[in-house]
Order: C-alpha cells, then structure tokens, then sequence
C-alpha cells in the first residue's frame, strides 16, 4: 500500500503548481507563461497588475478554499463512517451565506471587515438549527432596497472568485489554517474511530473531544471560505473519494490527500469557468454544483447497492 499512496501527494502537489501556473495566464486577456513569471517577479505594468491584483489573489483563494473544503469533507466522512458526508450536505455554506448576507444587508459591517468572516462562520456553526436559511435569505433579498446589497447578496450565494483582492486572502487565511490545525488534531483519533465509538474509547480516544475538533474545524473553515468566496458546494464531498481507493481507505490518511485533491479540484474549476464563452463570466459555484450534484446522486446509487448485496 505504501508504494501506491508514496507517489500521490507529491503528485497532487506537482497538479497544483501546474494549475497555479494555468490560473496565472488564462483570462480574458491572455498572458504567456513567461509573461507571467515576469510579472510576478518584477513590475511589467498592464501584465503585473493583471497577474498580481487580479489572477493572483483568486488563484490562492481557490487552493486556500479548495484544500479547507477537501480537508473537512474528508473529516467529517471519517468521523461519521459515512461516504456522503460533507459540509454543503448539512447546509453549512447555505447557512454560513446567511450570515455573511444577514450583516451585509443590515448594513452593520461592510464586505471587507474582519467582522464578516465571523459572521458566516456562526452561521456555519448554527447550521444543523438553520435548515431553512435558504427560505431566509430569498426572503431577504426580496426585501432588500438596495440594489448593491441584493448584487452582493446573490454573489455570496452562487460562489466567485471573480474580482477578490489580496485583501480577501488575508482575511480568510488565518481563519483556514486554524480549521486546517484543528481537523489534521483529530487524524490519529479518526483512524481508531473507524473501528467504532466503543473500540475508540478503549483505546483511549476521547471522542466527543475529536467529534469537537472535526465539527469546529468544518464550521470555522467554511465560514471563512464563504465570507470571501460565496457558497460553493460539493468539493469536500467529490475530493475524498477521489484519493481514498489510494489511501486504503484510512481516515487519517485520506485528509492530506483530500485537501490537495480539494485544492485541485477548484482551481481547475475556476480555470474553466473563464475559458466558457459568454457575455458574463459562470460562478464558480454554479459549475462546481453541476459536477457534485450527480456525483452525489452516484455515491448515492452505489452505497445502495453495496447495502443490497450485503449479505443478510
């Protein structure tokens, strides 16, 4: 097992640094590689401004969002024993977009404060008691009199890296490596967990400690993920089961692997959505949906026939 999992994080790492690469020079006005890279180094004008201030900022956010999406998505399958797990299942980026849009539209805090970011990761953590915030926030844009705020409302539900700025970076970073810290805390637990509640805490494991851990983790990640990104769903559900049958199926062992593939999977998505011909550029969310939604319906279909041919 060793000798097939040893090439695969360097190899998603080496996918990642490919697609950054990718990410840098596709857009409307493309740019060559070399360009890139000397854009980035040194000031070219025109080409720096569009690699540092524009594709710059939405690259990282897309690895930052990407890898915290694969990373939880991975936790909490490992944490529940369940394949379909993920956070955009339990309404988490629905409910954390109700935050972030509840304070925009209030107008206590502008789309830059610090204070956005907790405001969706309550909203993340109050998930499971918020099943009906997408009635909630249809409700508010209905009732909203400013024409900005409903732009800015529908931004955060449909999920765009388009016109981020290093700012949006800062603001999201410190709050994913926590959940990034908090989730890979628990990896030793999970693998004991897989064997059940009762073996784990025969070994030692404190379990509402770990399901603390995991649950904090996803909440705080996809809070900070949707405060600057919008909701973007069904990453952290497709990613672990791309690396898993590499993984031998280990809890512990699919996270790494899991938020790189994470990482992966939305930059590519983001890569794709401004090489689609059209008057305004597709959200990001919208394509990553058409992907996970029958992806979802597959995992669906094959656990239950994995249940049906189960012996009695």
């Amino acid at each position: 097992m060793s000798r097939r999992r040893s090439p695969l994080v360097p190899g998603l790492i080496a996918l990642l640094a490919g697609l950054s690469l990718a990410s840098l020079v596709i857009g409307p006005a493309p740019i060559s590689i070399p360009a890139a890279l000397k854009a980035l180094a040194s000031d070219q004008g025109a080409a720096s401004i569009v690699v540092r201030e524009i594709r710059l900022p939405r690259t990282l956010l897309a690895l930052l969002i990407g890898w915290i999406f694969g990373l939880s998505g991975a936790g909490l399958q490992g944490l529940l024993r369940n394949p379909l797990a993920d956070t955009a299942v339990f309404g988490a980026p629905q409910a954390a977009a109700f935050g972030a849009v509840l304070v925009i539209y209030s107008g206590i805090i502008g789309t830059l404060s610090w204070a956005l970011p907790f405001a969706a990761i309550a909203g993340a953590l109050l998930s499971i008691a918020l099943v009906v915030a997408v009635a909630g926030t249809s409700l508010t844009i209905s009732l909203s009199p400013n024409p900005f705020a409903v732009t800015e409302i529908v931004f955060w539900l449909l999920g765009s890296f388009e016109d981020r700025s290093m700012v949006h970076v800062g603001l999201s970073m410190p709050f994913i490596l926590l959940a990034s810290f908090l989730i890979l805390k628990a990896s030793s637990g999970l693998r004991a967990l897989a064997l059940g509640e009762e073996t784990a805490r025969s070994l030692g494991t404190d379990v509402a400690r770990l399901r603390g851990l995991i649950v904090a983790g996803a909440a705080i990640g996809t809070g900070a993920s949707v405060a600057v990104a919008g909701s973007i769903g069904f990453v952290g559900l497709v990613a672990p089961h791309l690396v898993r049958p590499f993984v031998g199926y280990d809890p512990a062992r699919t996270l790494v692997p899991a938020g790189l593939a994470g990482a992966g999977l939305l930059l590519a998505a983001d890569c794709t959505v401004r090489l689609i011909p059209s008057g305004a550029e597709v959200k990001v969310g919208v394509l990553t949906a058409l992907i996970g939604v029958p992806f979802f319906l597959w995992v669906i279909a094959r656990r239950k026939a994995e249940l049906v041919e189960a012996p009695a």
